[in-house]
């Protein structure tokens, strides 16, 4: 049931009680692996306080529905593990905004989702409790860093979840899975709650079976914190209230060298999506953005450097595991030596990135990098309102082929990274499929105009 549906259905008079009870069937035992958490007591419980809050008159506009979250942001009383064995027993003592502000507006917290270890990964195989499988397929991978939530929405578990996309991981298990997503503009949506990967980068983002499930959770999770200092003091312009508008007269991009780039399936179901926008009144211009060749260089430097120092923290000196050892030193080593080998890789590779005698090479190079992605997109922006590109170069990949091939995976990214460093709003809508498999169209828009996004998913689903 989609979340517009779940909806519906309570404003006619099912009780959330009755929802859960059906969204909990539908999960069985989770032969996909898509929850870290999922607890049914808990879960019945609140749904009977949300039933007992529309009893008494209060508007609640996600009427209850079943709200997944992924395992990085906090959720009061509940395990936040990370998918890392640092945290395995830690639980939040408090929401992050976008949780809180879910509960607000009604929503039925239905579980934590797994995910690459602290958000590092493009295919949630890095989780220390083990990989995600793709509902489509389950012999291949969901996509990554946020395949729990994606397979979640997907499979058909949750009205819709909540991910963080940091380079890439909430649109490309999107397209993996066979969902809509939407990056929103850095800044946003609160971080608050939200475990740091790169800070600079990272971004809360909705998942749901239609583009008015995205918008909806999109409203209620939007807008200024002044918990989180990146919080952007602007007022948001609904996204549910710009769906219908159409996308007559828009100018979008086609980024001609990543069709191209892309495996044939995926480029011939952009061509068709094209086509679909220009049928619905948009005017195509091939575009070729520059400096798209640095993105991924230059991302695979900024957020490990930036992964190193978050993840500093977790020393088992002040919160989550702590391994003793002979003496401080020795404890810090024997702890941290916990963390899986992905992340050990990212941090050795931001400490690198940071050290003195390499930053200028390395660190500083890659900023710079950054920089002129972003004067790229200003400047492709003056003739264009939208650009289309695909999600990913492929369909999901097999279970374990890219494992041992650590700049293989990173390639599954090569197309998600730019906007990210951008720090512009993105998404990913299911477009076709090869032999099965989704494959996911990507639209990136100016800052802050997330309508926009959505107006022209909405023609493309």
């Amino acid at each position: 049931m989609t979340l517009e549906e779940h909806i519906a259905a309570i404003v006619g008079g099912a009780k959330v009680r009755e929802r859960a009870e059906a969204a909990l069937a539908s999960v069985g035992d989770d032969d996909l692996d898509a929850y870290l958490e999922l607890d049914r007591e808990r879960i019945l419980a609140d749904a009977d306080a949300l039933d007992a809050r529309l009893a008494r008159g209060e508007e609640l506009p996600l009427a209850g529905a079943p709200i997944a979250i992924k395992d990085n942001l906090c959720q009061r009383g509940t395990r936040t593990t990370c998918g890392s064995r640092l945290l395995e027993e830690w639980v939040a003592p408090y929401d992050a905004t976008v949780v809180e502000r879910l509960r607000e507006a009604g929503a039925l917290l239905f579980g934590k989702t797994n995910l690459d270890e602290f958000a590092m990964g493009s295919s949630t195989e890095n989780s220390a409790f083990g990989p995600t499988k793709n509902p489509k397929d389950p012999s291949r991978v969901p996509g990554g860093s946020s395949g729990g939530s994606a397979a979640a929405v997907g499979a058909g578990h949750c009205a819709a979840s909540l991910g963080s996309d940091t380079g890439g991981s909430v649109r490309q298990p999107a397209a993996y899975c066979g969902v809509h997503a939407l990056k929103p503009t850095y800044g946003r949506v609160s971080r608050f709650g939200l475990v740091a990967f790169a800070s600079s980068l990272d971004q809360v983002a909705p998942f749901g079976a239609t583009v008015d499930d995205v918008a909806r959770i999109y409203d209620v999770i939007a807008g200024p914190d002044p918990r989180d200092a990146t919080s952007a003091e602007r007022a948001v312009e609904s996204g549910v209230n710009a769906l219908g508008g159409g996308v007559e007269g828009l100018r979008v991009g086609v980024v001609r060298p990543c069709l191209e780039q892309a495996d044939a399936p995926v480029a011939a179901a952009l061509a068709d999506a094209a086509k679909r926008l220009e049928s619905a009144g948009v005017q195509l211009k091939d575009i070729a953005l520059e400096h798209l060749d640095l993105a991924l260089s230059a991302y695979y430097l900024i957020a490990p450097a930036e992964a190193a120092s978050n993840l500093a923290r977790f020393d088992g000196a002040r919160y989550g595991l702590r391994v003793e050892g002979d003496d401080l030193a020795e404890t810090y080593r024997a702890t941290r030596s916990r963390f899986g080998p992905e992340v050990i890789r990212r941090i050795v590779l931001g400490t690198y990135a940071l050290s003195e005698g390499y930053a200028d090479e390395a660190y500083v190079r890659a900023s710079r990098a950054r920089t002129a992605l972003i004067r790229a997109f200003t400047s492709a922006f003056d003739s264009v309102d939208l650009l289309l590109l695909p999600t990913a170069p492929t369909v999901a990949f097999p279970l374990g082929e890219r494992t041992g091939d650590p700049l293989a995976m990173y390639a599954a990214d090569v197309f998600t990274v730019p906007a990210s460093l951008a720090g512009l709003p993105a998404s990913s809508s299911p477009v076709g499929d090869d032999g099965g498999l989704p494959i996911g169209a990507q639209l990136v828009g100016r800052p802050f105009e997330e309508t926009t996004l959505l107006r022209a998913m909405e023609v493309l689903s």
